[in-house]
């Protein structure tokens, strides 16, 4: 089967190819290094030209308001037209758990125009709600920090590894689409002011964790639901200490 991953070279974007390569795919790692880009159009007709499948991994490049909104609207529908030509029969989005929740946020509003385009597209979809990748801990930490204090919010996380993401954007890519949107969490909940400072300390780092319940999350206050998923969610296998262990080490 022939698989297009927008976003192909990124963090999750590489380990799915490379999942779905080793399962004897078809797989291009589509990115505009590769001359596939989804805001100008440029390459998108050849790279999905017999292609089932299109896994839409990408990021804004930008988290300011106008541009990231920007960003998922004109890249959404790009892709999208261009999937309708081409009779793609699966489309396949990575957004966030509380997506609808935290519209205060520029950023979730952009992800929320995303999944509205999919969902009036006519294409058959899957999108993937995901709890905060533990790789992020190192740049929530730095979006709070002033001076040596990091101010964050107390309110619940459920971080998932990003090898955990992997594993369920290739199976969701192997399955019929769910027309629905799925959930995947990591294993444990904590507060995201306690496991910060815990990544910090991991890291040898000197700054300091200050618990602040006004602290915005990328523009957004937060409270205990805001980004953990309570809708059964698929639950990734590696805990935090399993992850610190590995990873959280000074280079």
């Amino acid at each position: 089967m022939k698989i297009v991953v927008i976003g192909g070279t990124g963090l999750i974007g590489s380990k799915t190819v490379e999942r779905l390569r080793k399962r004897g795919h078809d797989v291009i790692a589509a990115s505009p290094n590769s001359g596939v880009n989804t805001i100008t159009g440029e390459g998108l007709a050849e790279a999905l030209s017999g292609a089932e499948v299109v896994l839409d991994l990408a990021n804004s490049p930008s988290f300011e308001d106008k541009a990231v909104l920007e960003f998922f609207e004109t890249s959404g529908r790009n892709l999208l037209a261009a999937e309708k030509l081409a009779g793609v029969r699966h489309h396949i989005a990575l957004s966030v758990v509380g997506t609808e929740r935290l519209q205060e946020s520029g950023y979730f509003r952009g992800k929320l125009a995303q999944e509205k385009l999919i969902k009036a597209s006519g294409i058959p979809y899957t999108i993937v709600h995901s709890t905060q990748f533990m790789e992020f801990l190192g740049g929530i930490a730095q979006s709070g920090t002033i001076g040596q204090t990091v101010r964050l919010s107390p309110a619940y996380v459920q971080p998932i590894v990003s090898d955990d993401v992997a594993d369920v954007m290739a199976d969701v890519a192997l399955a019929p689409p769910a027309n629905a949107t799925i959930e995947i969490s990591g294993p444990e909940r904590a507060r995201l002011s306690e496991l910060v400072a815990r990544y910090l300390k991991a890291m040898k780092d000197s700054r300091t964790v200050e618990a602040d319940a006004e602290a915005k999350y990328f523009g957004a206050r937060l409270n205990d639901q805001s980004l953990v998923s309570d809708n059964n969610p698929r639950l990734g296998s590696i805990t935090f200490e399993q992850w610190f262990a590995k990873s959280a080490q000074p280079k």
